[in-house]
């Protein structure tokens, strides 16, 4: 199966019955990232998380107030 990276557009191929390549064709919203993008995201994230201004944000969940 041939994919496309979304951020350097680079054509890799994969194999036709590995996980990744089920995951592309059944839901399309995934993406395929490269190896090279996806470790330079990564050492990105972990050098902005080692400054302390780095905070994940989680979905806030409803409080059951129905008592």
């Amino acid at each position: 199966m041939q994919v496309k990276c979304t951020i350097c557009d680079t054509v890799e191929s994969i194999h036709d019955h590995c996980f990744e390549a089920k995951r592309l064709r059944n839901r399309r919203i995934h993406m395929h990232l490269c190896q090279a993008c996806y470790d330079r995201i990564g050492k990105k994230t972990k050098e902005r998380h080692a400054t302390g201004n780095f905070r994940l944000y989680t979905e806030k969940k409803p409080a059951d107030d129905f008592i």
